[in-house]
């Protein structure tokens, strides 16, 4: 009983964590442009932007890139409220055949919910391009005069406090949804070896 009211304890603080996480800037990103000619220097940023998973999805339903931005909302999402919806009910339905159901269900979803991790993994990868440079070197000769070019690019990201929420979500999630279901077969173990004795 204790595993159950703990399980539900912690997809509570877990919804808690789940919406700063998505609304909150995940990562922030800055591309800079330098040029330098001659020892003179000039630089542009090219991306500044800091993007949060609703920011994201808004941002690619805008640009009619539809189902990427339907597959994030519904991984990252969709499926964690429903998620959290279906593990709250089975909490208020003492031993019940509907709270094993759900809880079934929630066990079955939490395979696609491993989706929600995968997010966070594609903003790691991002976070992994943090200060990749490149730089190119060019001899111009124009009108017998020798141009020397130098072009460099600089990538820059940083993870937001969106990024941290989320993380925490995904783990409490998934440990308060281990703990609610491994407390619904705990309860059934007494009624089968009472079963065996007869």
């Amino acid at each position: 009983m204790m595993r159950k009211h703990l399980g539900f304890g912690l997809n509570l603080g877990a919804l808690a964590l789940f919406f700063p996480g998505i609304l909150l800037p995940m990562f922030a990103l800055n591309m800079e442009m330098g040029a330098n000619i001659n020892g003179s220097s000039l630089a542009t940023s090219i991306v500044d932007k800091e993007l949060s998973i609703m920011a994201t999805i808004d941002e690619l339903w805008h640009d009619q890139r539809i189902l990427v931005a339907a597959l994030i909302f519904l991984f990252s999402v969709g499926i964690p409220l429903v998620k959290s919806l279906l593990v709250s009910i089975a909490y208020f339905m003492k031993h019940s055949q509907v709270e094993k159901r759900l809880l079934t269900l929630v066990a079955h979803i939490g395979k696609w919910s491993m989706a929600d991790v995968f997010v966070v993994a594609v903003f790691l990868a991002i976070l992994s391009t943090n200060h990749a440079e490149t730089a190119d070197s060019h001899q111009l000769s124009i009108l017998g005069f020798r141009i020397g070019l130098d072009i460099s690019t600089q990538t820059l990201s940083a993870a937001g406090q969106g990024f941290y929420y989320f993380t925490g979500y995904c783990l409490l999630s998934l440990f308060g949804t281990h703990l609610a279901f491994s407390s619904l077969k705990k309860s059934e173990l007494p009624v089968k070896e009472g079963q065996i004795s007869e």
